[in-house]
Parts: structure tokens; C-alpha cells; sequence
């Protein structure tokens, strides 16, 4: 009955602070993400109140907190999406890839990690996160862009690239052999590709048979194949992760949109355990060792991501300033990069991992939320600068020349 007691308290303390860190968050417009790890910290070994009969709960939620970023990720997506996603903008997401994963991956050599750390390095430094630049899209009132759908592009095939990249590094973390991770690829992308085919042709059908009018069943319902997948794909060593993603992708229409009103809160509970547990299994005294090499990845990947969006929006015909709009937009790191060093954590295959990851999303972030408003009108000034500087004083006698026509602020679509 006591630890009862205690459990209910710890745990208790746990979410009524995550809700006053989400609510102060909110009040100043940035991401709870880093607020989260935090928390994390200060409950985990080292930190200043760790916790004791309540980790092991946490453990499971954190799990089912992946779980429902992955489904309702995949919910924001249809297949059709994502097929014209991978026809059309497959060469933005291969210099995304080329550009954002290379410096994760020679960074983790640099420190003599070896190369499965530095696979999964290249992952967390490669994927931007999705939720916070949604967030921050919406709150710069952006969502109208005509940049924007080359940002959500660029997301989408990171998203969609999760489903190869996530039973590869299990396979690795695992200590699999050469043939046993090819099985297990070739049985996760088996499974991708039947699905997508699947939802493609049979999406309205499959949609209709988990559709309710009351939403207490369709939650359950939902819910419950969104997990015996997830469990089925784990044991099956193709990660529960992706299984949950490929749920989202089946649903389609008033069943999607339903499952994402009623999964939202359940994701945004879990999801905010998942961080904490993240770092809980953190000392906070790792964390400085790692801190320059930390700030270092930062600053190249914040550089590459800028000119990773700067790159897909010129090629999509966008104007000056929408290109650095976009590449400021895709900065931040988030989620994602946890789920990755998460895997690696379990795994144990390098105990400064976890610290160099979560500093690394805390720095970015941080300053994602800052590159999203700032980069246009800082690159656009630096431009002018560097102009003025450079150009020569007028001819005598020579007529005048007009200024260059500004481009419009906003470049909404449809204008």
C-alpha cells in the first residue's frame, strides 16, 4: 500500500509538473521539448530528486509515447502523399541526407565511437523534427507560404525514410550479423511496400472497417491495432516504431481525421513521458564533457539544414527570401533524435551518446525556433552589406538606375 502511495505521488508530481512546463512554454511561444529533458534530468540518477518506485511505469509510457508519434505522424499522411512525395522531391531529400547526416556520422568517428554509434549519430543529426516545425509555422502565421510545401516535403521523406533507417540501426544495435540485418531490411521494407499497396488500393475499405460513429470504440479500436502492430513489428525485429507508422498510413478520410482528434491528447501525455524518460536515463553531470563537441555539431548541422531548405526551395522556384524561410525553418531537431539516441541508449553501445544527444536537442531547439524567424531578415541585411560594400560609387554622367524590385514579404500562395 505504501509504495502504492508513493507511485501514485511520483508520478503524480511528474505530470502536474510537465503540464505547468508546457503551460509556461506556451506563454512565451517555443517548444516544451527542452523543458521536458529537463524535467528528465532533474528526476534521473544524478539529478536533484530521483525517482524510485514510479521509473519502471515511465519505461512503458515512454514506449507507448513513440508509438503515437509514429501513428499520428503517419495519420498526417496518405500513401498517395507519399508516392508523389518520393517521385516528385526525392532529389531535395537526398541532399537533405548527404548534408545533414554526414557531420553526425564523422563527428561520432572524431571521438572514436566506431561505426554503429556513428550510424546512429548521422540519424539524430540528419532528421529535423517535425512537431516543432509545425508549431513554429504556425505560430509565424507561415502555413500559407508558398515555401512551406517544400518544407513539409522535406519532412515527409525524412518521415517516410525512418521506415528503411529504423530496422537497420536495431539490426545493428542488436549485434545482428551481415545476413541477419539484410533479413530484417528486406522484411521491413516487404512489409512498407505492401502496406503502402495496401493503402493505396484497399485504403477506403480498411478505413471503413475500423470507422465508428462513437468515438470511445473508434479510440479503442484504433488504439488497439496501433500497438498489436507496433508489438508485431518488434518482435518480428522491424521496430515498433515503423509498424505504428505504417498504421497511420492505412487510415484515411473522416477515420484519420477522427483518430487524430481523439490520439492527440494520448500522444502529447506520452510523448512528454518519452522525453523525461529520455532523461531520466541522463546524469546531468555527463552532459558538460560532451557540451563542445555538442555546440559544434549544432552549429555545422544548423548551417547545412539552412542550406538544405535554401537548395529545395530555389529548385522549386521559390523567391530569395522564402529559400531562407525555409532553410531557417528546418533547424530545429526534436522527437525524432530522441527516438534514435533513445534506441542507442537501450542498447548501451556508447554511454556519452545520450548526453551528446540531448544537449544537442536542447541547443537546437532552442535556436530552431530563433533560425525560423531570423535567418531571412539576417541573411537578407548581410546580403545588402556585402553589396554595398562591394559595389563602386556612381559614373559621372551615367544615368540612373532603378533599384531592384523587392520581393513580397509574404509569397503566399495563390498571390
Amino acid at each position: 500500500m505504501h509504495s502504492s502511495a508513493v507511485f501514485l505521488i511520483e508520478f503524480g508530481a511528474i505530470i502536474l509538473a510537465l503540464g505547468l512546463l508546457g503551460r509556461f512554454a506556451a506563454r512565451f511561444r517555443f517548444s516544451p521539448i527542452p523543458l521536458y529533458l529537463l524535467a528528465g534530468l532533474a528526476f534521473g540518477h544524478g539529478g536533484l530528486l530521483p525517482l524510485g518506485t514510479s521509473e519502471e511505469f515511465v519505461a512503458i509510457g515512454a514506449e507507448i509515447g513513440v508509438i503515437l508519434l509514429l501513428v499520428m505522424l503517419g495519420l498526417e499522411y496518405t500513401a498517395s502523399d507519399l508516392v508523389t512525395n518520393l517521385k516528385t522531391h526525392y532529389p531535395a531529400g537526398l541532399v537533405d541526407a548527404a548534408l545533414n547526416a554526414l557531420p553526425g556520422a564523422a563527428m561520432a568517428l572524431l571521438l572514436g565511437w566506431g561505426p554503429v554509434a556513428a550510424v546512429v549519430l548521422a540519424g539524430v543529426t540528419w532528421i529535423s523534427s517535425s512537431g516543432v516545425i509545425a508549431k513554429v509555422l504556425g505560430d509565424l502565421g507561415r502555413l500559407g507560404n508558398r515555401e512551406t510545401p517544400t518544407i513539409l516535403s522535406i519532412l515527409v521523406l525524412e518521415d517516410l525514410s525512418m521506415a528503411v533507417y529504423l530496422p537497420v540501426i536495431t539490426a545493428l544495435l542488436a549485434g545482428t550479423g551481415l545476413a541477419a540485418g539484410g533479413v530484417t531490411l528486406a522484411i521491413a521494407l516487404g512489409v512498407a511496400g505492401l502496406v503502402l499497396l495496401l493503402a493505396v488500393r484497399y485504403g477506403r475499405h480498411i478505413s471503413r472497417f475500423v470507422s465508428s460513429d462513437d468515438p470511445e470504440k473508434l479510440l479503442l479500436v484504433v488504439l488497439g491495432l496501433t500497438l498489436l502492430v507496433a508489438g508485431i513489428a518488434q518482435q518480428l525485429q522491424v521496430s515498433a516504431a515503423v509498424g505504428a507508422f505504417l498504421v497511420g498510413i492505412a487510415l484515411s478520410g473522416e477515420v484519420a481525421e477522427g483518430a487524430h482528434t481523439l490520439l492527440a491528447p494520448l500522444r502529447d501525455l506520452f510523448a512528454a513521458v518519452f522525453f523525461v524518460f529520455f532523461g531520466l536515463h541522463t546524469d546531468p553531470a555527463t552532459i558538460p564533457p560532451v557540451l563542445l563537441p555538442a555546440l559544434a555539431l549544432a552549429a555545422v548541422t544548423a548551417l547545412t539544414k539552412i542550406a538544405t531548405g535554401y537548395w529545395a526551395a530555389r529548385r522549386a522556384g521559390i523567391s530569395v527570401k522564402g529559400r531562407w524561410r525555409a532553410g531557417g525553418a528546418l533547424v530545429a531537431r526534436g522527437e525524432f533524435s530522441i527516438v534514435i539516441a533513445g534506441l542507442a541508449v537501450t542498447a548501451g553501445i556508447e554511454p556519452d551518446l545520450g548526453p551528446l544527444a540531448t544537449a544537442y536537442v536542447l541547443i537546437l531547439v532552442i535556436v530552431g525556433s530563433l533560425t525560423a524567424r531570423f535567418t531571412e531578415p539576417v541573411a537578407l541585411r548581410v546580403t545588402a552589406l556585402l553589396r554595398r560594400g562591394g559595389a563602386a560609387g556612381p559614373v559621372p554622367g551615367a544615368p540612373a538606375v532603378r533599384p531592384e524590385q523587392p520581393v513580397d514579404d509574404h509569397d503566399t500562395v495563390g498571390r
